[in-house]
Order: structure tokens, then sequence, then C-alpha cells
């Protein structure tokens, strides 16, 4: 088995420390970066779009909300009558935790799934995959358009002021990454992701992007 050199405490404690130098000056990029993110300018949405509720009522922007201030909105890629389960938006999911609502709440934050299939196809999902997160449908609104998703995926942060709606901001691809523990708990360990576009040593097991993911009920059992 390819493995990472096998060297004294001492000198693991030397490596460690010269890596640790470098993670911080990375997470005060992260900080100076996260900084910039909260002075960016914002879009005032407008439209009077509408959605349809994980109960089966139509929702406008405001209503997303539920009467916080912030809303951060995960665009699953569930199209109308799509026959197959999108692998990456499927295990996205899975690695929202249940109780990430309540310490959102406590900084007057929302978050919610948005699809633009219908609500009876997202349900039938959302029930198979146990996913407590409330999940709307833009089924007929041009709202994915307006943000440019298209049928793709994406998060995008809103803020609420009275009746009115800005969108703040918009991330897609690597862009949704870093909000994964799945695979920022691999990127801690030696083999990583094991993905061919990683930078690994000789050896490492890689096998092509993404391939090996799954939604939670398609794994074998342990």
């Amino acid at each position: 088995m390819s493995r990472p050199q096998v060297v004294t405490a001492d000198e693991w404690r030397a490596a460690r420390d010269a890596l640790l130098a470098r993670e911080k000056e990375l997470t005060h990029a992260l900080d100076e970066l996260a900084a910039r993110r909260r002075r960016l300018p914002m879009v005032h949405l407008a439209k009077p779009y509408r959605f349809i509720a994980p109960d089966g009522a139509t929702a406008g922007l405001v209503d997303l909300f539920a009467g916080a201030r912030q809303l951060v909105t995960y665009h699953h890629m569930l199209e109308p009558g799509q026959d197959y389960v999108c692998r990456g938006c499927a295990t996205f999911t899975d690695n929202l935790p249940e109780h990430a609502q309540e310490h959102l709440r406590a900084r007057d934050t929302r978050l919610i799934l948005m699809s633009r299939a219908p609500q009876a196809e997202i349900q039938t999902l959302r029930q198979r995959m146990g996913w407590p997160l409330p999940w709307y449908s833009s089924y007929g609104s041009d709202y994915n358009d307006d943000l440019a998703l298209g049928g793709g995926f994406g998060l995008s942060v809103l803020l609420r002021d009275g009746d009115e709606v800005f969108l703040t901001y918009f991330t897609t691809a690597r862009g949704v990454d870093r909000l994964r523990p799945d695979f920022n708990l691999l990127d801690l360990t030696p083999y990583g992701r094991q993905e061919t576009w990683e930078d690994s040593p000789e050896g490492w097991p890689q096998t092509p992007t993404m391939q090996w993911l799954r939604p939670h009920d398609e794994y074998g059992v342990w």
C-alpha cells in the first residue's frame, strides 16, 4: 500500500508546525475574503416571484424567509420529470445537518432547498432520502434563470429589509465545496478525496472526479 513516509515524532512535529504556519496564513486569507464578501453590493429582486412551499401553499420571496432577515438557499438540481438523482446535489444535501437550522436561527438566518421540479416530485425524493430541510419548488417561475442558474446547482444568499428582498451573494461549482463536511474531513486525511485532479504523491489511490459519490442509501453496508 502506498503511504506517507514514516518519521520520528520530532520530525513529524517539525513538519506539522511548518504546515500549521501555512494553514494559519490561509485562515487569515479566508477571513479577509469573508470581510470583502460582507461589503459586496446587492441587487434588488423586485419581481413578484411565486414558489410552492412543502405544504403546497403558494409563497412569495418574503415568505421564504419565514420572518428571518437572511436566507441561504441551496439550489438542488431536480428538474421537472427528472428520472435520476443528481449525485453531487444529493451528497451535498446529505451533508446539511438537521440542527444547523437552529444555529442559523440564532443569527436571524434561514436555510432552505429549492428546485425547479414540481412539489410532488420534490416530496418523492425528500421522503426517500429523509431530508428534513424546507424544500421549495420554483416550478413555472423564471427565478432560476434570473439568477443565471439555468438547470444547474448553486448557493444563493438573500437579505430582507421589510418587504424588500436583495440578492447579496451567489456561488456554484467549487465555491460550494467548502460547505461540505465530507470533503473538508477528507481533505485532512493522507489520501484526500482520492480524485484524479488532486496533487497527490505517486501511487496514491485516485478515481475520476465525483465518480465515487452516491446518495447515502446507495452505498453498501459496512
